[in-house]
């Protein structure tokens, strides 16, 4: 294998890799045993026909496809490691030249990790808060837990009211036709939630159980089922439950069964000091962000957009994972909230970017100071993790495997925003 590296502009590289004749020749003898017993040709039976008359039969590149595919991803990993650059993206993948008895040229377009030209990064002014608790703040973190220790109840006696709980039957139409996902049953829709497009829930409002009610909504002009987009739709809904929580009462009593205390009075005391906690761990965390800012703010780099591509897909990966494990689907979402995959990930990019800048400055960061992690730090970390997922220490290290190097980085770049906010001045 040979390789050649062309630099770019906005730190894209393009590695120019070549296999040997013999390495494709190679391949696309595996690809022939791979497909030959799919393969019918008159005189010989499944299977047993040989390379040639097929190549002969079908032409000369009718394994070329699948030979490309196993040579490319080893022989680009290997280019990878021999370029010793640091690839932030996945390659984009071009054959130059599939040829039989010929070399075979690829090339891989990637992003590599920009240089970070840090400005001014210490003494960062920032502006002090005041951490304080108003007795709102306590009556609403009390009423929180009166909504969680509630208990839900039939009515029967009165229509749906704004902020009830509904089980309802649903089927849409558009022009008189019903259209597919637009059928519901024993469906769950807390009114004024606007989980549900336009008006939907509002036109539920005066309904009672057993009523049918017809619904007249227009989906949004940038639904996500073109179909739809923009249409007017009607949906027969049929009321099937009415719901709504009743809340305990605000006593003594209610302080003994959400706590630990006996009266109203230290319960609420404690919850003051839980809101003090909260709000001094927030003002820490948006300390740390806006010194952080003002540091990308004082620094140049130059991000590629396959690098920043490659970070709002991870982020709707993790957004997917989150909704699945609360038993929602992305598709799901995307109905309900009307917008489209375009658009969503559009949305993420500015988030992505600000990710990718704190990450590139901060590890500029670590370099320039010679921020170091000790092994005792990368212990402690993993017997942190051990404990939290009630694991072995050792069974963590193992799982982590080559991944202990990011976890060091993870580590120097927490220690860098120490730094920097410990040589911060507040105004």
């Amino acid at each position: 294998m040979s390789l050649q590296v062309e630099k770019l502009e906005k730190n894209m590289v393009k590695l120019t890799i070549e296999a040997s004749a013999e390495e494709f020749d190679a391949a696309i003898e595996k690809a022939y045993q791979k497909n030959k017993g799919k393969i019918n040709i008159q005189g010989f039976r499944k299977g047993h026909a040989p390379r040639a008359i097929i190549e002969k039969m079908y032409g000369v590149g009718v394994f070329y496809e699948d030979a490309a595919n196993f040579v490319i991803p080893t022989a680009y990993e290997k280019a990878a490691k021999e370029s010793g650059l640091e690839i932030v993206s996945q390659p984009e993948i071009d054959v130059v030249q599939i040829e039989k008895g010929k070399e075979f040229i690829f090339t891989a377009t990637v992003a590599v990790k920009p240089e970070v030209t840090l400005g001014d990064y210490k003494g960062i002014e920032v502006e002090k808060q005041e951490i304080e608790v108003t007795e709102e703040e306590v009556n609403a973190e009390l009423d929180r837990v009166r909504e969680q220790n509630s208990r839900t109840i039939n009515v029967e006696d009165r229509a749906v009211e704004d902020g009830d709980m509904t089980v309802i039957d649903f089927e849409g139409f558009v022009d008189g036709v019903a259209f597919e996902g637009g059928k519901g049953t024993d469906y769950p829709l807390t009114i004024g939630s606007h989980s549900f497009i336009d008006t939907f829930e509002e036109q539920l409002i005066g309904k009672k159980v057993g009523e049918e009610v017809e619904v007249n909504v227009t989906f949004p002009a940038e639904y996500h089922a073109e179909n739809l987009a923009g249409k007017p739709a009607m949906f027969k809904v049929t009321v099937k439950e009415i719901k709504v929580k009743e809340l305990p009462e605000l006593n003594d009593d209610f302080a003994k069964d959400v706590s630990e205390f006996d009266t109203l009075a230290e319960y609420k005391e404690d919850v003051k000091k839980a809101i003090v906690d909260r709000k001094e761990k927030a003002a820490k965390t948006a300390k740390e962000d806006a010194i952080v800012n003002k540091i990308i703010e004082n620094a140049t780099m130059e991000i590629p957009d396959a690098m920043i591509n490659a970070q709002v897909n991870q982020m709707a990966n993790e957004f997917a994972q989150r909704i699945q494990a609360q038993g929602l689907s992305v598709e799901q979402y995307f109905q309900f909230t009307g917008m489209d995959s375009a658009k969503f990930l559009e949305n993420l990019k500015p988030q992505a970017i600000k990710r990718i800048e704190s990450r590139l400055v901060l590890e500029a960061i670590v370099k320039a100071e010679n921020i170091e992690v000790s092994e005792e730090e990368l212990n402690k970390e993993i017997e942190d993790m051990a404990a939290a997922y009630k694991m072995e220490a050792d069974k963590i290290r193992q799982m982590i495997g080559a991944e202990l190097d990011i976890m060091k980085m993870d580590l120097a770049v927490q220690k860098a925003v120490d730094f920097v906010v410990e040589a911060a001045k507040e105004a």
